[in-house]
């Protein structure tokens, strides 16, 4: 069997951008808190790389920079983020938004000043780009639903000679949830196929498919979590002991759709 459309998560999934995402954050810390020295301390990349998984949207990343800095426990951190990064933005008086547009405009400027090196600071994981082409040539029907902005996507993609319209790039200037994006698809998929579309989405962030396995009309979705992701070990045993949603390898993603793990149940709301 294979997906009727294959949905697909970007960061964590297709591409590792952790040094880009760093340096991206670092730069925006540095505007927005002035530390005393512009050149961040040897260890911060490896712990902000250790807690990387929290990050629901781009935003968030110079909060966990501030964080780390203020001397918050890594453990902390792990358990309690949506609730830290709200508390440490309200203290700061820092405002999502201006973070995020922050986060863009500091991109745009270095892909504007250099771009060869802005593209270095990603990588895309073995055997991704060979299998997007596969799929591709092989007119499989793909999006990529992502919190990153789609042109940055594109940018990534492009240097890759992969083409991949505009219109199936879902990207964080739309301002719509994955899950909703998900009904959406899923809703047009059936009304033009007149029947129930097989729709696999895969995903590095396991709250976000705890939150698409809680809406029933998403309940025939084939749900993924990228092993080789930002995942924690915590993560990647969950979804190991969920009934709803399956842990998936590199090697499988990679290989034909016949070697993706099948469900181990039939689906439902009340199996996750």
């Amino acid at each position: 069997m294979k997906p009727t459309l294959l949905a697909l998560d970007f960061d964590g999934v297709l591409c590792d951008g952790l040094p880009e995402y760093f340096e991206t954050s670092w730069r925006v810390y540095r505007q927005m808190w002035s530390p005393a020295s512009p050149i961040p301390a040897p260890d911060l990349f490896t712990r902000f790389a250790r807690l990387r998984p929290v990050i629901e949207t781009g935003w968030e990343m110079p909060v966990l920079l501030r964080a780390l800095l203020l001397g918050f426990p890594e453990a902390d951190l792990l358990e309690n983020w949506p609730i830290l990064v709200r508390q440490i933005t309200d203290s700061e008086r820092m405002v999502p938004e201006e973070l995020a547009t922050a986060l863009d405009q500091t991109r745009d400027q270095w892909i504007t000043r250099d771009r060869p090196d802005w593209l270095g600071h990603h990588q895309f994981y073995p055997g991704v780009i060979a299998q997007l082409r596969s799929w591709l040539n092989r007119s499989l029907s793909l999006v990529i639903i992502t919190t990153k902005e789609g042109r940055f996507v594109q940018e990534l993609l492009q240097e890759q000679q992969i083409t991949i319209p505009e219109p199936q790039i879902y990207g964080k200037e739309l301002g719509i949830a994955k899950r909703q994006v998900l009904i959406h698809l899923l809703r047009g998929m059936a009304q033009s196929n007149g029947r129930q579309p097989q729709l696999w989405f895969v995903e590095d962030r396991l709250k976000t498919l705890f939150k698409i396995a809680a809406e029933e009309e998403l309940s025939s979705l084939r749900l993924y979590l990228a092993e080789w992701g930002y995942t924690t070990a915590k993560d990647r045993q969950e979804a190991q002991d969920s009934k709803r949603i399956q842990l998936l390898t590199l090697a499988d993603f990679t290989s034909d759709f016949s070697c993706w793990p099948e469900p181990r149940v039939p689906y439902e709301q009340s199996a996750i």
